[in-house]
Formats: C-alpha cells, structure tokens, sequence
C-alpha cells in the first residue's frame, strides 16, 4: 500500500517537471512579458481569480502596460494603458471578437455552435440583437417594461403592501424577484390577457408561480456560471444542471406560443431559430435561456448597486427624487394607487442626467468586465509606442475594471460620488484625463468596439424606470443607515456586474398618496 502510494506521488511530481521542463510556454523574442504561474494547465488562473484587480496591478507593476498569462490553458495578453485600447479595436483583420462568446456560449448554455461557419445557423445574432434592442424596437420594450414593473411593485406583490406598514426584506433579494418578473414579462410575455380573462386573478397568480420558479432554477443555474465559462462541464453540478434543463423547457417554442406580448426580439429569434437552423427543440430553447440570462445576470446586480448607493447618500437620493418629480411634473402625470399608471417614454427617462450619472458611478464601482478578441493567425500588434508578436489562438484583452479605479482618472476612486458625470452645467460630462491628456475609453462596463453589449440602452432604461418608480410609489430606507457596503463577489470577475458578497436589509411601505 505504502509503495503504490509512493509510486503515484513520484509520477505526479514527474510530471509536474516535465511540464515545467518541457510543456512550459517560452517567451520569443518581440513577445509581451510572460507569466506562465507554476501549476500545470491552471498557470496564473487561482491568483487571477482570487482578486483580478490586484493582480493585474501587481503584474503592471512589474512589467508595464502589456503582458501575458497563462490562465486555464489560454494565452492572455492584457493591455492595461487605455491610450492603446484603440489598437485592439482597429485589428479587426486579425483578431475575431465573436470566436470566444460563440463558444463560451455554447458551453454554458447547451446549445450548439452559433457560429454560422459551423452550419448550424445562418442567423447573424448581433444584427438580431440590435434590430431589437435599439431604435424604435427600444421604445416599445420600454412601453412595456414601464407596464410590467408598475403591476409586479403593486399588484403582483399586493399581499405584502398593506398601507402605513413597513415591510422588512434584502435589497438585493427586492431587486432580484421584482427585475426578473418584469424583464421576463417584457421579453416572454404573458400567459393571461389582462383586457378580456374572467379568471385573470388566478392566473395572474399562476403565472407569478411560474416566473418565481424560473426564478430559482436561474439563480441556481447562474451561481456555477463562472465555472462553465472557465470550462467545466455543467454535468459535474447536477442541480444547476437541472435548473438549465427547466428554463429550457419553459421556452420551448410550443411553450412561447401560448403566451401574448411576446417581445420583438423573442418573436424574431423564434422565427429565425425555425428558419435558419437546424438545432431541434430544446436546443432552440436553450438559445432562449441564452438570452434571458443576459437580460438579468447584470441588470439585477446594477440595479441593487444603484439604490444601495442611493440609500447610503441622502444628498443623491434628493437630487434623484427631485429630477424624477420635475419631469413627472412637466409631462402633467400624477402619482396615485387608484390603477392610474405613471408613464415615462424613451424621451423623458433619456431627459435624467442626475439618473444617468447615478447608474453609471454605481456601475462604475461594481463592474469587472473583460473584453477579449482571439487572434486569428499569427500577428504583430502595433500599440501607440511598441509593437509586439501575437500567436494564433492566443487572447488579448482588457479589464476595465484596472481604468474604472484608476485615481488619475476618478479622483478617490473608491468612493460613490453621485455627481461624478455630471459637469458643471449639470450635463453629462465626457472629459476625463489621464497624464494630462484627454481618454477615448474612460467608462467601460458594457465592453467597447464592434462587440458593445446590444442591451446596454435598454438595461439602463430599466434602471432608471425602476428607480423612477420606487421614488414615486415608497418610502424606503435601510434597516441599519451605517451598514457597510458589502464587499464585491469576485467569482464572477470577468462577466460584468459583480454581485454583493451579502445581502442588506431594507424596509418600504407605500406612500400616503
């Protein structure tokens, strides 16, 4: 027994010298800095998720503003000085930006290749995305979304609003289930029509059933995400294994079908899902599950980052509830609970600087988003003073996170200043500067370049139609006014909006309208 186990452990230790003698990647001459980490196949990646921020700090310290680590197998070039983030986007000959999401893509959620060379699909789903989610298509998911948070704030949660009486619950949980009832509402529809259904309450109330259960299989689905996206197969965790298979199965095409208001966006996918692929049933669905994902996985988190920070500074909560009742004002709509809805239109909710420049400092803090692109062949990248040789296959990338802290850029960076965007004419403000000179790329949460999420209009729409609401309907403040901020979950660094480690207890109640 002793010398088998003797036996093993001298194999892994010679192969972990062989891969450090043989299988290691060796800098070539023009390269950038290479830091290969002494773990076979796993390289830098445990340092790397640990703490992102700081390590890609310590590694610019040492070699400046472009080097290379391994990570899990891949080769990643990252490029930290934001006055050569242009270079990257100017290489559209060399680098590919859709390789790594179609893949990453189809890993996590199940279906197969989008990439039309893999003759799957035809659809070009960027074009279908910005069909749909920007120009007027936007104005209608407005229209509706402003519909569907007013009914799941007031009538959807009724049982828990009784007049005068405070109701204690997370603010992060508050705006998980009220964000995911609307936003699936929105894009998927309803299963009841509210103009001509004699039994609308039950099924009102069936409905909500349905949507909080795909709540849950989301959130269990969403906690190993990370781990999909790092290359684990999602059969090693069989309950968000489960959890995927269900939100499929409620997106069936058939499923879809029963259901009115279906978004543009969902009734085009639907569509071009039948017509231009050949994935079947479930896999058509799954592309679906895709979609929900990304309409949640960064909303919901942004959306709790805002009102935290909102509640934790009674100067912008003012200066919010004073901007959203002037426009309430000046477009003559009322505030009651009688069933008479506040409307707000694409114009009036664009007309909110001191909103825009909330949501974008609270993003500001809380986002860690990576913007890749995979080189095609074999290159040399030119940057503003060096150039340096970049193999096929290998990453380059950004962290938006390393400019978002940066104290030349924000001054005390680490601190939520309400106004930050705003200039002194109360306009949103676009001159930030670095070493003097003035950034193209300051504010990145949404990626940048030809690959800049499509949703990104419509997921600050929400925000501020969210916020808009809960100054007009509540009174809230949180149970304890010195909480500290929680601190950022940075499993998920990479992915955008980064999650609150815990959760904070709040308290509403209705307002004496």
């Amino acid at each position: 027994m002793f010398l088998a186990s003797w036996i093993w452990e001298m194999a892994v230790i010679l192969c972990c010298v062989s891969w450090f003698l043989l299988g290691r990647r060796r800098r070539r001459q023009g390269e950038p800095p290479l830091e290969n980490g002494f773990l076979p196949y796993l390289g830098c990646a445990l340092k790397f998720g640990a703490n992102p921020l700081e390590f890609l700090k310590e590694k610019q310290k040492k070699h400046g503003h472009i080097f290379t680590c391994h990570v899990a197998g891949k080769y990643i070039h990252f490029l930290t000085d934001p006055f050569s983030y242009h270079a990257l986007m100017r290489q559209g000959k060399h680098l590919d930006w859709k390789k790594f999401h179609f893949a990453t893509s189809a890993k996590a959620f199940g279906h197969g290749s989008i990439d039309p060379a893999e003759g799957n699909t035809t659809e070009n789903f960027h074009q279908t995305f910005i069909r749909t989610l920007q120009g007027n298509a936007l104005d209608a998911l407005i229209e509706a979304m402003m519909e569907n948070l007013q009914y799941v704030m007031l009538q959807s949660r009724a049982p828990k609003l009784q007049s005068n009486t405070w109701v204690t619950e997370g603010l992060y949980t508050f705006c998980c289930q009220v964000m995911f009832e609307s936003g699936f509402l929105t894009l998927f529809g309803k299963e009841f029509n509210s103009n001509n259904d004699k039994n609308l309450s039950s099924k009102q109330e069936t409905e909500r059933a349905h949507i909080l259960n795909a709540l849950e299989n989301f959130k269990e689905f969403d906690k190993i995400f990370p781990a999909l996206v790092a290359g684990l197969p999602i059969h090693l965790f069989k309950s968000a294994h489960s959890a995927r298979e269900k939100l499929g199965e409620a997106l069936l095409h058939k499923n879809l079908l029963k259901r009115d208001n279906l978004s543009q966006l969902v009734t085009l996918r639907m569509f071009l899902n039948d017509t231009l692929s050949t994935f079947d049933d479930m896999e058509k669905a799954k592309t679906h599950v895709a979609v929900l994902w990304a309409s949640q996985a960064n909303t919901i988190p942004a959306t709790f980052w805002t009102l935290f920070y909102l509640l934790k500074s009674p100067e912008a909560m003012r200066a919010a509830s004073k901007e959203v009742q002037s426009v309430l004002e000046t477009a003559e709509d009322s505030i009651s609970l009688d069933g008479k809805r506040i409307s707000l239109n694409r114009k009036q909710l664009d007309n909110m600087p001191i909103l825009d420049s909330i949501i974008k400092e609270a993003m500001r803090l809380s986002s860690a988003s990576m913007t890749f692109r995979v080189a095609k062949e074999d290159f040399t990248l030119h940057l503003e003073n060096d150039f340096y040789n970049i193999r096929k296959d290998d990453i380059v990338a950004l962290y938006p996170q390393l400019l978002h802290f940066d104290p030349e850029i924000y001054a005390d960076p680490l601190t939520f200043k309400y106004d930050r965007f705003l200039n002194e004419k109360g306009e949103e403000k676009t001159d930030f500067y670095r070493n003097g000179r003035k950034l193209k790329y300051y504010y990145m949460p949404f990626g940048t370049g030809i690959a800049k999420c499509p949703g990104r209009l419509f997921a600050v729409h929400e925000i501020k139609q969210f916020l808009a609401l809960i100054f007009s309907y509540f009174e809230l403040e949180l149970v304890d006014s010195n909480v500290k901020c929680p601190s950022l979950d940075q499993s998920r660094a990479g992915l955008g909006i980064l999650q609150p480690s815990n959760d904070i207890d709040f308290r509403y109640r209705l307002k004496c309208l």
